[in-house]
């Protein structure tokens, strides 16, 4: 790693109206290390990489490229250094295939024509060095895995001269074996010298690939240059929130298990090619959850519970009375909400405000004689979002100007309101910083406290270990363990995850 900075931000000052969003942030990254960029959503770190990409203007400070004052005045400037930005949400054309997605806007071509056999061969090498030959050059975007999808990102970022590459939450929709390859590919990278600016919100996983830190909080820089063998977690944590937390899972308490019929009843549940056999019981006051790899079928179990779906064999009872197949208003009217993995394109309108997604689906309560009753409408919404303390304050705000967690909040406040009887979390804190993750798992088991019977997908077994009350291990589309949560340990669950052994 060369100790002279490839890249240096000073003072970088960045004002939306009423908003001060960058308030002087610091930033030095070297050529060759992995700088780890921490803060809970709504830090800053978003708005600062898109100064980087030239997404966004600064309106104050100044960008140095190896030590030379650069003006960076349009994303093609910023690519032209060898600045490449994967986001979060990831920005593919779906229709288009893979390696179009990979050269688009850098397309190879000969006197105007395109070579499309050039750019198929390059693509597959790309794609062999990212540990993914198997994905298809030709197949389109938007039939891929959200898992391919991020691969194929990386391909595109990789297919032009990169010097620094930005990677936003890239672990957020991989499972273990898939961080570990991109965890190869970035000390690959390295190695070579590239400068690799890493987002995450997963601690651990700054333990394992980083070199330096730099946290945000507030739209300002609160420290920089942290080394990451020599700064304890306890220390990043209290950086990031500006207190100190103690435990991130909520205490079960001392009651005894839940006992009595199941709210949730499921046998026998079929979708052929994705999960088979499934049975599973939720009693009222449990949070049961679903252990397993991505592409094991268990958001896929939620969808079919929810209605999205519609099973070919078995049974969903909710409170004794069994749902009609592939019914979402059959599964609503019954009880039955869903946060869905992709929150922003599957569960929220986020060109709507905060209150009109709260009540979206109880718009029946606020509605006399055909007509709404907008006052009605804000007053409960209000009621529910201050109760979860969605922040900023106020339901006539955009949802998509929120931050992650607020953003999976406003979800939440959803079924919240409709009382429903069986909430179905599908990765709840994806993308959510330590301290509103803390806030989402005292919710959740505030839900559970109150009667509703819960269920809990996520990719990280520390997730469902720690808030689960039983869990089920799911394989390849078949359920492979279940049992207390108190007793399985991580390494089991990894274990049977990879094996399949029935335990």
């Amino acid at each position: 790693m060369n100790d002279a900075p490839l890249l240096t931000m000073r003072g970088i000052v960045k004002r939306f109206p009423g908003v001060l969003a960058l308030g002087g942030v610091e930033l030095e990254v070297r050529a060759g290390e992995v700088h780890c960029l921490l803060g809970q959503n709504g830090a800053g770190k978003s708005t600062l990489i898109k100064v980087l990409s030239a997404s966004y203007q600064p309106d104050e400070g100044e960008i140095l490229w190896e030590g030379e004052p650069v003006t960076l005045s349009t994303p093609q400037a910023s690519m032209a250094l060898g600045i490449s930005t994967i986001y979060q949400e990831l920005d593919l054309v779906p229709d288009l295939s893979v390696a179009e997605n990979i050269f688009l806007g850098h397309e190879l071509s000969t006197a105007g024509f395109s070579q499309r056999a050039e750019t198929i061969r390059r693509t597959r090498d790309l794609l062999a060095r990212l540990g993914h030959s198997e994905i298809s050059p030709t197949r389109s975007v938007g039939r891929l895995s959200p898992a391919a999808q991020q691969i194929v990102s990386m391909a595109r970022a990789l297919s032009q001269d990169t010097r620094l590459l930005i990677l936003d939450e890239p672990s957020a929709v991989l499972d273990q074996g898939e961080v570990d390859n991109l965890f190869r590919v970035i000390r690959d990278l390295t190695a070579e010298g590239v400068a690799v600016v890493y987002i995450s919100h997963r601690l651990e996983e700054i333990r394992q690939i980083g070199d330096r830190i730099t946290v945000l909080k507030d739209g300002s820089t609160v420290a920089t240059g942290l080394a990451v063998d020599q700064t304890p977690t306890s220390e990043l944590i209290k950086l990031m929130t500006g207190r100190s937390i103690e435990y991130v899972f909520p205490p079960r308490g001392d009651a005894p298990p839940p006992t009595g019929d199941p709210i949730l009843e499921v046998i026998g549940l079929d979708l052929p090619g994705v999960f088979s056999g499934v049975d599973l019981s939720v009693r009222a006051g449990e949070i049961v959850g679903l252990a397993g790899l991505v592409g094991a079928g268990r958001s896929e179990i939620l969808e079919t519970l929810y209605g999205a779906r519609r099973p070919s064999a078995g049974t969903v009872r909710v409170a004794g009375r069994e749902l009609r197949r592939g019914s979402v208003p059959a599964a609503v009217k019954a009880g039955v909400g869903l946060a869905p993995e992709e929150r922003k394109s599957q569960g929220l309108l986020l060109d709507q405000a905060i209150f009109a997604n709260i009540t979206v689906s109880t718009l029946g309560r606020f509605s006399r004689f055909g007509l709404l009753d907008s006052r009605a409408e804000r007053k409960r919404s209000t009621e529910v979002a201050e109760s979860l303390d969605v922040r900023p304050a106020g339901v006539d705000r955009l949802v998509r100007l929120l931050s992650g967690g607020n953003q999976q909040k406003v979800v939440l406040a959803r079924w919240l309101l409709r009382e429903c009887r069986v909430l179905l979390l599908d990765e709840p804190t994806r993308g959510v910083d330590v301290g509103a993750r803390a806030e989402i798992y005292a919710l959740v088991r505030s839900l559970a406290d109150s009667g509703v019977a819960v269920v809990v997908v996520s990719s990280e077994v520390e997730e469902v270990l720690g808030l689960a009350d039983r869990v089920l291990v799911v394989r390849e589309g078949r359920v492979v363990h279940e049992g207390p949560a108190g007793e399985i340990d991580e390494s089991r669950v990894l274990d049977l995850v990879m094996e399949g052994k029935v335990a």
